[in-house]
């Protein structure tokens, strides 16, 4: 019955990191990144569609992505879907290729990225004590119907507590980096 609950908590605790490294991913740095452009959707064909499914994305140097749909009707929608996406990216058609220079980041929207991911992160603790709550709601319970001693539910909830300790050290670790990655000038 333990183990059950360990590997659940596990798996869980595992894909709660797993989200906040792509949400991590997609804050825009003063360097160019492909990742950036993500959350970006595209209206093709009247279907929101990820840009990554109908156009590559490159980072030739640090200060430039080249996007390239696959189509070349499409540039005008790739346009327009990044400027949504509020990203304070400002796309340049050349052709069948769009161009996003990466303007460096002013002092204030540095602060402004880094409190976003310092929320991301308070976020994904919220989540992981979430799972221990849970995981310690499923050892009382079956406590309660004599499925595990007392003892095993002690060393079981110390033992969830350790797992939820060594995420939220996991993800004090990937904040700072981030943070210290977007504070670089």
């Amino acid at each position: 019955m333990l183990k059950e609950i360990y590997r659940d908590s596990e798996t869980r605790m595992t894909k709660a990191l797993e989200a906040l490294a792509r949400e991590l991913v997609t804050i825009r740095t003063g360097k160019a990144s492909a990742a950036i452009l993500d959350g970006v959707k595209v209206d093709y064909y009247e279907t929101p569609t990820p840009l990554k499914q109908i156009a590559t994305v490159n980072a030739p140097d640090p200060r430039l992505l080249v996007v390239q749909p696959w189509e070349k009707n499409v540039v005008p929608d790739v346009i327009k879907a990044i400027q949504k996406a509020d990203l304070g990216l400002n796309p340049v058609a050349e052709g069948p290729v769009i161009r996003l220079p990466i303007p460096p980041l002013n002092e204030e929207r540095r602060k402004d990225m880094a409190k976003t991911v310092k929320k991301m992160g308070e976020d994904s603790k919220v989540a992981i004590r979430n799972i221990r709550r849970d995981s310690v709601e499923a050892m009382k319970k079956a406590q309660k119907d004599s499925k595990i001693s007392e003892d095993d539910m002690h060393h079981g909830q110390k033992h969830v507590q350790e797992m939820t300790d060594k995420r939220i050290s996991q993800i004090d670790d990937m904040v700072a980096a981030k943070e210290a990655e977007v504070m670089e000038v």
